[in-house]
């Protein structure tokens, strides 16, 4: 993979790291390009269930502010967990609150505010030591988990909002080599954790490849205590999983289920564990 750094050893599990902060400057100029392109008519138009243009952009707004509250100006507000309520629930219901209350800004307003605070947080990113540690990846089974991929992690969520609002106004996938493989990357870090209550004898592989534009090979290897993306490729993985870079990243996304990249990937050897490796998601979901 391009764009890499020294293994952090604790971390070695996750395979080597992504240095994915050079890449926050130019995916936040796309997105404002993309949003500055919109008519007044894509701003209501649905871009994911239950959201418009407008709310996934009120969201990523609201991810901009809560990195910069926490990680660089150390602001310990905000709401907090209800009594039971899972991450999943928490992380959900808060978003939600935070989209109804920007119903009321205009797109222009919204516009200039992720303008002037997405560029901070870019300047954040690249500024940040890659081996500290940071906030908990839950997709990939670490907590706290090193910057390199929690930040990488922040990329991925900023490109996946950039191409839902795409999609919604018309037009494609950016298909930008750039940003892509680093994104698929980063979420193909989830593959240990997505295999973690598979058992297979020590040293079977599963291997992931991506075809496209932005192709790549990842394999997991099961170790004594877990499954790991370190080892070495085996000449032959038990299972292999190919599929194409749309397929992968919606899969990861949740924008398409794992019975239908089961249908679209092509598969050699154990239909099985090949089953278990698509139902990799690299979202809280």
């Amino acid at each position: 993979m391009n764009a890499q750094l020294n293994d952090v050893p604790s971390h070695s599990w996750l395979g080597v790291p992504i240095d994915a902060r050079s890449l926050f400057a130019p995916e936040h100029a796309a997105l404002m390009a993309t949003l500055r392109s919109l008519a007044p008519a894509d701003w209501d138009k649905e871009a994911v269930p239950g959201w418009t243009v407008r709310d996934v952009a009120a969201h990523v707004l609201g991810d901009f502010y809560g990195r910069l509250a926490r990680d660089r100006d150390g602001h310990q507000g905000g709401p907090g967990f209800a009594p039971g309520e899972t991450l999943e629930a928490f992380i959900h219901r808060i978003n939600q609150e935070w989209v109804d209350s920007f119903r009321r800004v205009s797109p222009a307003a919204l516009t200039d505010t992720l303008d002037l605070i997405g560029g901070q947080v870019a300047r954040f990113f690249e500024a940040a030591d890659p081996a500290s540690p940071s906030l908990g990846v839950s997709w990939a089974g670490v907590d706290p988990a090193p910057m390199w991929l929690d930040s990488a992690r922040d990329l991925t969520e900023f490109w996946t909002h950039r191409q839902q609002i795409r999609h919604a106004a018309g037009q494609g996938t950016d298909p930008d080599p750039r940003f892509l493989s680093v994104v698929l990357d980063t979420f193909m870090r989830a593959l240990p954790h997505t295999l973690r209550e598979v058992t297979a004898p020590v040293g079977t592989q599963i291997q992931l490849r991506i075809d496209g534009l932005a192709d790549g090979t990842w394999t997991a290897t099961a170790t004594e205590d877990r499954w790991t993306l370190a080892e070495p490729d085996a000449e032959r993985p038990a299972a292999l999983v190919r599929l194409d870079t749309e397929t992968a990243w919606r899969l990861c996304t949740r924008g398409i289920q794992p019975d239908t990249a089961m249908a679209r990937a092509r598969i050699d050897g154990d239909r099985e564990l090949a089953k278990a490796a698509c139902r990799l998601v690299s979202i809280v979901y």
